[in-house]
């Protein structure tokens, strides 16, 4: 499977940063199978993000999914005592496809400075070739140091009867109050996942990430990623010009 399975949301999808205010959250854009994520405000509740997007190309494990264009992505997510209930669709801007992402996802703090989440998601496909699927995942995160945030996200296919491992680093850095540059690097592996004859390094990606925090409410991301093809999207596609590059901007709601 050649699609992207969270966003990022773009993503999804999205892994929870460092932000200008501690009750808003973030986009992580380059990793594909993190989930939709709502940093808890501590008094409040139930929290409920909604967020608008577009990439200029639909990228998910490091190949592009669209014949031409990129594609808009909104989602909504609801947070209740650390359970995540999300909803996101993705529609290409010039290509006939639809995607729409149905999910579940439990966050857990293992220690002060050690974060999990692991979770369920539906697919389902409307574009040339109808196509659905049923995914778990997990993925862990290391919060110590702002500045080197190591994680690592699983995700697991039951249609394809394989999984995926992305392993990244990201650094954040807070220029202003309300702005938040992070440069990040990624190297995935498939294990029958996207491919079924071969398993090992999929692609390396790397590209940097910047918040704009407008107020407690409104937040503005965007992203520039650069992906480098290895070994199993070289054998699969055998082709020349696999690299990718890809940008995109989002618009995050935080109630």
């Amino acid at each position: 499977m050649t699609r992207l399975i969270n966003v990022t949301l773009t993503s999804a999808l999205l892994l929870t940063a460092s932000q200008a205010y501690a009750q808003t959250s973030s986009i992580a854009v380059d990793d594909v199978h993190s989930k939709p994520t709502i940093e808890l405000d501590q008094q409040q509740d139930v929290q409920i993000l909604l967020d608008l997007g577009w990439d200029s190309k639909y990228i998910s494990e490091g190949r592009n999914n669209l014949e031409n264009g990129g594609i808009y992505w909104g989602m909504a997510a609801i947070e209740y005592d650390n359970i995540n209930l999300y909803t996101k669709v993705g529609r290409g801007d010039t290509d006939a496809y639809t995607e729409w992402n149905f999910g579940l996802e439990y966050g857990l703090a293992i220690s002060n400075n050690l974060e999990a989440t692991i979770g369920y998601q539906r697919v389902e496909i409307y574009a040339d070739e109808r196509e659905s699927d049923n995914e778990l995942f997990a993925d862990i995160t290391y919060t110590k140091f702002n500045w080197l945030i190591p994680s690592l996200a699983y995700t697991y296919s039951t249609e394809a009867g394989g999984y995926f491992i992305e392993a990244s680093l990201h650094s954040n850095w807070q220029l202003t109050d309300t702005l938040v540059i992070t440069p990040y690097v990624t190297q995935a592996f498939d294990f029958q996942y996207a491919t079924e004859d071969h398993n090992g390094p999929n692609h390396f990606q790397f590209g940097i990430e910047a918040q704009w925090q407008l107020n407690d409410t409104l937040a503005i991301s965007g992203h520039i990623s650069h992906t480098i093809a290895q070994q199993d999207i070289k054998q699969e596609l055998a082709t020349d010009n696999l690299d990718e590059t890809f940008a995109g901007i989002h618009f995050s709601f935080n109630f």
